[in-house]
């Protein structure tokens, strides 16, 4: 369930929800069919899990299918191995990195949002660390009290009042809505055009391997990231409960509570 930190890879799990399954995780086996169910049907019996509109199920359904068959079998070999190679302390720099390029993203969406201090704050952060940080290797800034915000334009939609829209389970990315999915598709835009108009490896008489290069090791690390694994919570309606969690979290972090 992928995600991306600054449009390639959005809503892989940028997600509490990750969090929250895979502190609940049991031990992964080969199979579906045989990762035994650690809770019982009757716990699940208040939960909202139909208030979230899913018109596309069957289609979301072998979505979610098919993005673990993805993870399983292809994401998470390459980021294991990536692990594997990698020291840890590089693999922080590495993150450091990506993670201050992602506030470009963060920035101009609390731009969009009109909120003047979170965006002096953020542009504060991608200042410092990426001078005193050197390029985000290291993150001095939240040692300031420069607390990072993290925004998408799906979010920014839903601050203005447009609705999440169908649930929508796209291929990679992973648990998304038709407002994410859009919002997704303007931070992938604008971090394209930022990144065509500094057009970093220009000069460098191979900038398209440079660049796929580039990308393929964001969307390595931002995988590294998240903890979530398909099928490993152990409830017996996974899909129901990631498409809730997902919901709810993208609604409260807009500023709209979920319906009671």
């Amino acid at each position: 369930m992928t995600v991306s930190r600054y449009g390639t890879y959005g809503a892989i799990l940028h997600l509490v929800l990750a969090l929250t399954l895979a502190g609940c995780a049991a031990t992964r086996e080969n199979t579906l069919a045989e990762v035994p169910p650690l809770h019982s049907i009757n716990e699940f019996g208040d939960q909202r899990y139909a208030d979230v509109s899913d018109p596309w199920e069957g289609f979301n359904r072998s979505m979610y299918r098919f993005n673990f068959i993805f993870d399983k079998y292809i994401f998470l070999p390459v980021v294991s191995g990536y692990e594997f190679i990698t020291p840890v302390f590089l693999q922080e720099r590495v993150s450091g990195f990506y993670n201050n390029l992602s506030e470009v993203k963060n920035f101009t969406n609390s731009l969009f949002q009109l909120k003047g201090k979170e965006s002096v704050v953020t542009l504060g952060r991608f200042v410092t660390n990426s001078t005193v940080g050197l390029g985000g290797l290291f993150d001095p800034a939240t040692s300031f009290g420069l607390e990072r915000h993290n925004q998408d334009f799906g979010k920014t939609l839903g601050y203005w009042g447009a609705g999440s829209g169908p649930y929508l389970v796209l291929p990679i990315f992973g648990p998304s809505s038709l407002r994410d999915t859009g919002g997704l598709a303007v931070d992938s835009g604008i971090t394209y055009g930022v990144y065509t108009a500094l057009d970093p490896f220009g000069n460098t008489g191979n900038a398209f391997a440079f660049s796929a290069g580039v990308t393929a090791l964001d969307a390595i690390d931002a995988r590294h990231q998240q903890s979530f694994r398909y099928y490993d919570s152990g409830y017996p309606f996974e899909y129901d409960m990631v498409r809730f969690l997902y919901h709810s979290k993208r609604e409260i972090e807009s500023g709209k509570p979920p319906a009671e």
